[in-house]
């Protein structure tokens, strides 16, 4: 079973990186075409799941993508790291608690590296500091191919989430990793890579 991983230094547009991600699905849903990860950062883009509201929009004035993942309204902005992914488990287990359990110890160890504990909850999904919410996590399975992924705030403008209710959440319960600590790392993108990579084997 062949994984390609891709990191991209620029920003994606979502729209682009939504169609190839589509594209990859139907690939390896016909064994036509390899598995994948790819790492990314997103211009400022709001995205609504398939369980969003109406009223979730305070700003009637933006934008909204509707996509097929699962969960409600987000954003995306730069300097949040994103993880795609599209992971075949027909090859894998086909046990979709344990995909999100190995995405949140992913997120878990890779906060740590920043020196900050962080805990996934049962309750709400996602991983979250204290009582703030750090990471989402957004899957859809089709003929058991996973795909879609999760984000990390890092250094993106927090203020913008005040134009939803993100994840059914108040917006003053979301934070990052520039807020929670002054402690940085160096090439983040390869240490999440190389975190996320080492739990797909349990997958």
């Amino acid at each position: 079973m062949t994984l390609e991983v891709k990191i991209s230094k620029k920003l994606v547009p979502y729209k682009t990186a939504f169609s190839y991600l589509r594209k990859r699905v139907e690939l390896v849903k016909n064994s036509k075409g390899n598995e994948l990860v790819w790492i990314l950062e997103h211009p400022l883009t709001f995205t609504s799941g398939i369980r969003s509201k109406e009223n979730e929009i305070l700003d009637k004035k933006i934008k909204i993508i509707k996509t097929n993942r699962g969960g409600k309204i987000t954003l995306h902005s730069p300097g949040q790291k994103i993880v795609y992914f599209v992971l075949n488990l027909n090859k894998r287990r086909k046990d979709i608690k344990n995909l999100i359990k190995q995405i949140e110890l992913s997120i878990i160890d890779f906060i740590r590296l920043y020196k900050i504990e962080s805990y996934a909850d049962k309750e709400k999904i996602g991983i979250w500091v204290k009582d703030k919410k750090i990471a989402a996590i957004g899957i859809r399975v089709s003929a058991w191919v996973a795909y879609h992924g999760f984000s990390i705030n890092i250094k993106n403008n927090l203020n913008y989430y005040k134009k939803i209710i993100p994840c059914g959440l108040n917006n003053k319960k979301i934070t990052s990793l520039k807020i929670e600590t002054k402690y940085q790392i160096l090439d983040k993108e390869n240490k999440l890579k190389d975190i996320f990579l080492k739990k797909l084997k349990n997958i």
